[in-house]
């Protein structure tokens, strides 16, 4: 049991103009349209009578983490100790995700922080990092599979996370443990999430991003993390399941706003932040920003004035008010 509990408020208002529960956007060259749930799509999340994904319990699962009504997901990341340690924002897993939590629609870690660092009774989805082994002073990409799926299974996830590099020494090896892992998934009812890690001598381009992408997807891999670039509409465009951008190295926060507004407006299934949201000095008022984007269709000006608000103090009579509640 973690040493902070987390208790779940009710979930955050909408933002203005969020579509209704029966529609969500479709991808369509790149880009999103409202469409009614029973619509067909290529990148659609759920497709009746559909056999892409042969599981009923996977697709409940994957409908969990990235949300049916929007199409789109505010994914938690914070596994970022599983080769950079105890880095700044999450010095103590259990003190920065409980606040978070009630906020995210998944939050994506390792099985040794769930189990220490969060409370079971927080009813927010799992995708649990499986893939590790070496850290930041060895070659990254030199990674295995750390937890099983039998692991996953007992944990309750929703989903199980492993990277791949695309064009590194171990290529091969993480391309062919995401197979592995796909067909384990399968068995198991649960999605895998395809990580397209880039070393320190690969461009960060759409040539490269899409070349990454869709071999995750050719390999069975049910949703894909990249991240945002140049001409991102082609690499989502030639990605034929869901994709999430990375948030990467801390921005400042109107300008990760602006980053996930660009990847939703561009085609992306929603964002997988960490450090920009954990290392903002206002990480709750910075989630709930970001959740205006990715579910709200705000833009990146107006998630930020509601970033800002919601830094101010309440005004000294709702103070009075809710101390006296007390």
């Amino acid at each position: 049991m973690c040493s902070s509990s987390v208790i779940l408020p009710p979930s955050p208002a909408p933002f203005k103009g969020q579509p209704s529960e029966d529609t969500a956007p479709v991808l369509t060259g790149g880009r999103r349209r409202p469409y009614k749930l029973s619509e067909r799509s290529g990148t659609a999340l759920i497709q009746e009578g559909s056999n892409a994904m042969s599981s009923w319990g996977l697709k409940n699962r994957l409908a969990r983490i990235i949300r049916p009504a929007t199409g789109r997901t505010v994914m938690l990341a914070v596994d970022h100790g599983y080769f950079l340690g105890p880095t700044s924002g999450l010095e103590s897993p259990a003190e920065t995700i409980a606040p978070l939590a009630p906020y995210a629609d998944t939050l994506m870690l390792t099985r040794g922080v769930l189990r220490s660092s969060v409370d079971p009774r927080v009813d927010v989805p799992i995708v649990l990092r499986v893939s590790g082994g070496t850290s930041i002073l060895s070659e990254l990409s030199n990674e295995g599979v750390v937890t099983t799926m039998e692991d996953a299974v007992r944990l309750n996830a929703s989903g199980v996370a492993l990277s791949i590099y695309v064009g590194s020494p171990y290529e091969r090896q993480t391309l062919l443990s995401l197979a592995a892992l796909v067909d384990d998934g399968e068995r198991h009812g649960i999605p895998v999430l395809a990580v397209t890690a880039v070393g320190k001598d690969m461009a960060r381009d759409a040539r490269y991003l899409a070349l990454a992408c869709r071999i995750a997807a050719e390999l069975g891999a049910h949703f894909v993390k990249t991240y945002y670039c140049d001409n991102f509409e082609h690499v989502v465009r030639t990605c034929p399941v869901p994709v999430v951008i990375a948030g990467g190295k801390k921005l400042p926060e109107k300008e990760a706003l602006e980053l996930a507004a660009s990847a939703v407006r561009d085609g992306a299934s929603g964002v997988d932040m960490g450090r920009n949201i954990f290392q903002s000095v206002n990480p709750v008022a910075m989630i709930q920003a970001v959740r205006a984007v990715v579910h709200g269709d705000a833009t990146a000006a107006q998630a930020y004035e509601l970033f800002k608000s919601l830094q101010r103090p309440a005004p000294r009579k709702a103070r009075a008010k809710a101390r006296a509640k007390r």
